[in-house]
């Protein structure tokens, strides 16, 4: 949720509404949502090139390091899907476009603030690996943080605003104010702390003429959240008069808070506020919006979800969840983040969001390329619940049930109708799908990605779903796609493994000679400035992949993970692919790249056999020889990029110094690094 304006009101008000603290050896909930969201904007990461995710864990290390330091314990509590009763879908689909035109001004050169596609699912396995505590709620987890936070009494480290109108025992602590990178010491002792802000309720009601605070509530509702923006309610301020004269967006919105406090404070209780609010309106408008206003006071009530009792028996229960008849395993899955919000809101809604990136915004949305992988997941997710199924059998409808997608056209949104696949009739029941034998569970995989098994036989373990996906994209891919972009992803994966090996060594693997010197040569390739001016295409491909990886993974999580969950921290680095993606399109070659570790050699060379192997070669190899005979190969590629390219062209076609390569120039090629 959220309320306009009011965090920055209170941050600019610090001295009057926060007390500081010196937080050591407390429980802390924190909004996870809130803090990925802020690590990754404040650490000065990359925007444009997709994400680089090993700097972004990087600082995730660094922060739980210092709240261990203090001896804080963190738990993290994350979103889950949208609320069920959908009644944010004007907000969502608001905050959609305004991705959009952020990812269009980023591709520009502009400014802007835009998470990468997999955040997310980096967060989490950072989480584990480094064994903090956390849940996934079922929905939007605020009211789940407020309860929980005071029956532990522990403060909750947040962004939102709506954290200034639950009445909290501990207070919040805002982000804004949370010196996790300046810690310090008690006098006399080695106790570290770390400074903080905490808001206080108290002084804020106090401030208001002692305002009670059951009435911060009817604020919240009448200033206007996530949840309740009603038309009518700009007809109300307008005879109340809060508006001022400023001329700045911040400088109204502040007078309107200020003024509806203020205003407010001269009422003894909810009831009392409402009734004056609705006075207002017409006569017979004024008992219906009354009563959407009394029931979104709901929001700001405790929830009778019990967090704690996840995080002390393992399980918790999720009234949104029960009432759907979610299988138990789909219920314990998503609590500990091993399902996505994208799974959960195809549950409950039957409607996802496809959330756009840095891409071409003259091409269809990157995520069409991954759409034959979403239909297995809505598939597969169909017969989810009794409750849902009896709705779909009272239509008679023998059609496969239908999806909404949330998707971008253009540099708009638009709602896209999407069929679920039909599948065999053993995974037709979403209950008995954790029965189901690992054998059958990886079939449906890699039947879906388009692979056969043999192909990811001789792949390291931890890369065999990465390149499975690859296998698909190749096959899926629209687009001006190289032989480069995929060498430099396929590099991309080989650097990230050996500084794996480096920063995380453990007993069975030993750096490979050459290793450190290799990842360092790679790290001046990406420290390299990119040219200022976005490479659209070679954006947008890259994007299609980011599509394949997300969906693969979150289809892979529905079977209980037949293929090992790759780390995504070591599997792609937006600047380095996109560096290397230059540097290979000019006049690098990946033989030169690759000299200096021989270990480095193989692996990328077994990647590579990979990925051809599992391309139909009378389909590729034969219309390649036929078009490198051409004597107009600037026609044939002017030609290539106007249809769907496919991996007929992928592995073949290329536009550097290597020229139009026949399957005999390939196997060259790559023969020198095996």
């Amino acid at each position: 949720m959220g309320i306009r304006g009011l965090m920055s009101y209170v941050e600019d008000h610090s001295s009057q509404f926060f007390i500081d603290l010196k937080l050591r050896d407390t429980k802390i909930i924190i909004d996870g949502y809130a803090l990925f969201h802020r690590l990754y904007f404040d650490s000065n990461v990359d925007l444009r090139h997709g994400g680089d995710y090993d700097s972004f864990t990087d600082i995730t290390h660094r922060f739980f390091e210092s709240l261990s330091a203090c001896k804080i314990h963190p738990y993290v509590v994350l979103d889950g899907g949208c609320d069920i009763s959908d009644k944010k879908l004007l907000t969502l689909k608001d905050r959609a476009r305004e991705k959009i035109q952020v990812a269009y001004s980023l591709s520009l050169g502009g400014r802007g603030n835009l998470l990468p596609l997999l955040i997310r699912e980096v967060f989490i396995q950072v989480l584990n690996k480094l064994h903090i505590d956390f849940v996934q709620c079922f929905s939007e987890a605020d009211r789940d943080i407020m309860t929980l936070a005071n029956h532990w009494n522990c403060p909750v480290l947040t962004m939102d605003s709506d954290f200034c109108i639950f009445d909290l025992k501990a207070g919040f602590c805002s982000l804004n104010g949370f010196q996790w990178k300046n810690l310090a010491v008690f006098k006399d002792t080695f106790h570290y702390y770390i400074p903080a802000r905490c808001f206080s309720v108290d002084k804020f009601c106090s401030h208001f003429n002692n305002m009670n605070k059951a009435l911060l509530p009817v604020f919240a509702v009448l200033c206007g959240n996530d949840y309740i923006n009603l038309p009518v309610l700009e007809t109300i301020f307008s005879r109340m008069s809060f508006s001022s004269g400023t001329s700045s967006t911040k400088g109204r919105k502040h007078q309107r808070i200020l003024g509806l406090l203020n205003w407010l404070s001269h009422f003894d209780a909810p009831s009392e506020a409402l009734d004056n609010v609705v006075k207002y309106l017409k006569m017979n408008d004024r008992e219906a919006v009354r009563d959407l206003l009394w029931a979104s006071l709901e929001e700001y009530q405790p929830s009778p979800v019990k967090l704690q009792d996840f995080f002390q028996l393992g399980a918790y229960v999720s009234p949104c969840a029960t009432n759907l008849g979610l299988p138990e395993w789909i219920q314990l899955a998503l609590a500990k983040g091993q399902l996505s919000p994208f799974v959960c809101d195809a549950l409950s809604l039957r409607r996802t969001i496809l959330y756009t990136q840095v891409e071409n915004m003259q091409c269809p949305s990157a995520h069409v390329v991954s759409l034959s992988i979403r239909k297995v997941i809505y598939g597969l997710l169909q017969n989810s619940s009794p409750n849902l199924n009896n709705v779909s059998r009272s239509t008679g409808s023998k059609q496969p049930v239908a999806f909404s997608e949330i998707e971008r056209i253009d540099k708009n949104i638009a709602t896209v109708v999407t069929h679920a696949a039909k599948l065999p009739e053993e995974y037709r029941e979403l209950g008995r799908l954790n029965v189901l034998s690992l054998s059958k569970r990886k079939n449906l995989l890699l039947e879906t990605l388009k692979v056969k098994e043999g192909v990811l036989d001789p792949i390291p373990v931890s890369l065999k779903l990465p390149i499975a996906v690859t296998c698909f994209w190749l096959q899926s891919i629209e687009g001006q796609a190289k032989l480069y972009h995929v060498q430099a992803l396929l590099m991309g994966m080989v650097v990230g493994q050996l500084q794996k090996m480096i920063s995380e060594p453990d007993h069975e693997e030993s750096p490979m000679d050459g290793a450190k010197l290799f990842c360092d040569q790679f790290l001046k390739v990406k420290e390299n400035k990119l040219q200022r001016k976005l490479d659209f295409d070679t954006a947008h491909v890259f994007c299609q992949w980011q599509c394949c990886l997300q969906m693969g993974f979150y289809l892979n999580q529905l079977l209980l993970t037949p293929l090992p969950e790759p780390n995504i921290t070591w599997l792609y680095s937006g600047t380095l692919v996109h560096g290397l993606s230059q540097e290979l399109s000019a006049s690098s070659s990946t033989e030169n790249l690759l000299r200096v570790c021989p270990g480095a050699k193989q692996l990328y060379s077994q990647l590579f056999h990979g990925l051809k192997s599992a391309v139909p070669s009378e389909r590729l190899f034969q219309r390649e020889k036929s078009k490198a005979r051409r004597k107009k190969p600037k026609k044939t590629n002017t030609n290539l990029t106007k249809h769907r390219v496919g991996t007929r062209s992928l592995l073949g076609h290329v536009s550097n110094r290597f020229g139009l390569l026949s399957v005999e120039d390939l196997d060259d090629q790559e023969s020198k690094l095996e």
